[in-house]
């Protein structure tokens, strides 16, 4: 999948000139949508269909700072989905280098608006088959 791209910008650093924590966070989110977008599941399609898809947990760990004007890569991937929550591992370094600046995951789950799970391969088939395809280490989920 092709990385998703972003710069930091001045407001996203502390006092000490370095991204506050809590931003890693947005990028996660970012890249997740841009992922969904890629394999053909942009998040806005999907909410247009009834779909919700709260964030059960997330993990991070930061190994490197950044700062104000870095351009970061973040690496989506499916790292696993079972039909019912999907997980996500991140990969952040800043471009053209190999250093990982910080590892992350997110699950999620799948709802309508009413906050009942959605039963993904009757619902949501296409998408469920795409995700199944990712998580097994399938490039290409289309």
């Amino acid at each position: 999948m092709t990385p998703y791209r972003h710069r930091v910008q001045y407001y996203e650093t502390d006092r000490m000139g370095i991204v506050h924590h809590s931003n890693y966070i947005r990028w996660m989110e970012e890249a997740r949508i841009a992922l969904l977008a890629e394999i053909g599941f942009p998040y806005e399609a999907l909410e247009a269909r009834g779909v919700v898809s709260p964030v059960r947990s997330v993990q991070c760990r930061y190994l490197r700072s950044c700062t104000f004007g870095d351009d970061i890569e973040i690496t989506a991937s499916v790292r696993d989905f079972n039909g019912v929550v999907l997980t996500l591992a991140y990969d952040m370094r800043r471009a053209g280098e190999d250093e990982t600046l910080c590892r992350a995951e997110s699950e999620h789950v799948f709802l309508n608006r009413e906050g009942r799970f959605i039963r993904m391969k009757r619902d949501l088939p296409d998408f469920c088959a795409a995700l199944e395809a990712l998580a097994s280490g399938g490039e290409e989920a289309k």
